[in-house]
C-alpha cells in the first residue's frame, strides 16, 4: 500500500509528509525546495530568517522580511512543489512576516507558538495562501475555528497537532512532557474529534497533521490509521545534505546518544528540547553570558533576566559553533545514524511505510 496524498485546499502533496519549519536558518530555501521536489511539503522557517543579513541587529524588521521574501523566491525557482513558511505568533514582527509571505504567494503559512487568532485578516481577495495553525490541544483548535469563522467567515485549511516529543520550543508545561495523558496519539484523537464536529457543522474538510516524534514509516502509518491526513517531521530532515545548517550542526545529531536529549528552560519562557552540550551545562550551573539584546525577536523574551541570548546561541549553532550555542532536536534525534539526501530519506520513508502495510 502506497502512502496517500495529502490535500490541503487546492494543494495536493504526493506524499503526506510536511517538513517542519526549523528556525534561525536551519530550514531555508535549500531544504524546503528539496523536500517539495521529493513530493512532500517544504517549509521555510520565519524565525530569524534574516540572521545572515548585515543589518539584522540594527534593522530587524526589514532584514527578516527581506530575507523571507528572498528565500520564498529561491525555493519557488528551484521547485514546482509545495512550499510553505512557518511563522511563530510570538515573533515580534509576526504581522509583517505574514504580509510578506502572502505577498510572495507562498502556498501555506504554518503558525504556532501562540494562537494565530487574527491570521485570516491578512488575506485579501484573490490570495491563494492556505492557513494552517499549529496547536497542542483540541480546545485550542476549537477556539481558533470559532474565532476565525465569527470574525472572518474562514476556517483553518488544516491543523498541525504538535506533541511533547518535538524539538525546539514546546507548547507544554515541563511536567506535561512525560505525562502519558499528553502523548501525541491522545492529542491527535482530541483534535480529530473537535475537527469532526466543525466539519459536520460547516460541510468542510480540515486535514489534521500529526507532529512531534514522528520518525519512520511505521509512525506515519500509525497516525494515518488513527485518522490523521499527514505527518510533520523536523529532526529527520536536519540530517540531510540539503539542510541549510552547517555540517557540524548535522553531525551533532549523528553523534547524539539518548541521554544527550534534555529539556531546557528557554529565555522566551517555554521549555525546549535540545542536545546536551557544554554550553547548556554551563547555563544549568548558573553561569551567565552577558549580552545586549540585538534582535528583539520574540515578544515573550526577558533579556534583563535571561542568562544568554537565544537568538545568538541558535545563530552560533547554525554556523557549527556549538561551543557558543546549542542545537534544538526532537526526542528521537539519537536514532539518527547518518546524513543522507532528502530524496534518500523520502524513499526510505516510503519503503518503510510500504513494508509495514504489506
Amino acid at each position: 500500500m502506497k502512502m496517500p496524498e495529502l490535500k490541503i485546499g487546492h494543494l495536493i502533496s504526493r506524499l503526506p509528509i510536511v517538513q517542519g519549519g526549523m528556525g534561525v536558518g536551519i530550514s531555508m530555501s535549500g531544504l524546503a525546495s528539496a523536500v517539495a521536489d521529493a513530493g512532500g511539503i517544504g517549509v521555510i522557517a520565519g524565525a530569524m530568517a534574516g540572521i545572515t543579513e548585515k543589518d539584522i541587529a540594527t534593522n530587524g524588521l526589514e532584514a527578516n522580511c527581506r530575507a523571507l521574501a528572498r528565500e520564498i523566491r529561491k525555493a519557488k525557482e528551484k521547485t514546482t512543489g509545495i512550499v510553505g513558511v512557518n511563522i511563530m505568533v510570538a515573533l515580534t514582527h509576526f504581522a509583517d512576516m505574514v504580509k510578506t509571505a502572502i505577498a510572495e504567494k507562498v502556498d501555506l503559512i504554518f503558525a504556532g507558538a501562540g494562537l494565530p487568532l487574527d491570521l485570516p485578516g491578512f488575506l485579501k481577495k484573490g490570495d491563494r495562501t492556505r492557513l494552517v495553525p499549529i496547536v497542542s490541544s483540541g480546545r485550542a483548535a476549537g477556539v481558533i475555528c470559532k474565532r476565525w469563522y465569527q470574525r472572518y467567515g474562514y476556517l483553518p485549511d488544516a491543523f498541525v497537532v504538535e506533541g511533547p516529543k518535538a524539538g525546539g520550543h514546546l507548547g507544554f508545561k515541563a511536567e506535561q512532557l512525560d505525562d502519558p495523558a499528553f502523548c501525541l496519539e491522545n492529542l491527535v484523537a482530541e483534535v480529530l474529534s473537535e475537527v469532526k464536529s466543525v466539519e459536520a457543522e460547516h460541510g468542510v474538510r480540515i486535514p489534521v497533521i500529526a507532529a512531534g516524534g514522528v520518525y519512520d514509516g511505521a509512525d506515519i502509518r500509525r497516525f494515518l490509521e488513527m485518522g490523521a491526513s499527514g505527518v510533520q517531521m523536523g529532526t529527520r530532515f536536519v540530517a540531510t545534505h540539503e539542510c541549510d545548517a552547517d555540517a557540524a550542526f548535522k553531525q551533532s545529531y549523528v553523534d547524539a546518544r539518548k541521554e544527550d536529549l534534555m529539556v531546557i528552560k528557554s529565555p522566551v519562557g517555554l521549555p525546549g528540547r535540545a542536545l546536551r552540550n557544554q554550553f547548556l551545562l554551563d547555563v544549568a550551573e548558573g553561569s551567565r553570558r552577558p549580552f545586549r539584546c540585538p534582535y528583539h525577536c520574540i515578544k515573550t523574551c526577558d533579556p534583563e533576566n535571561s542568562p544568554y541570548c537565544i537568538g545568538i546561541a541558535l545563530a552560533m549553532a547554525r554556523q557549527g559553533k556549538l561551543k557558543n550555542g546549542f542545537a534544538f532536536a526532537g526526542a528521537n534525534a539519537f536514532r539518527v545514524d547518518k546524513i543522507v539526501s532528502v530524496k534518500e530519506l523520502m524513499n526510505s520513508l516510503e519503503s518503510d511505510y510500504d513494508r509495514v502495510t504489506a
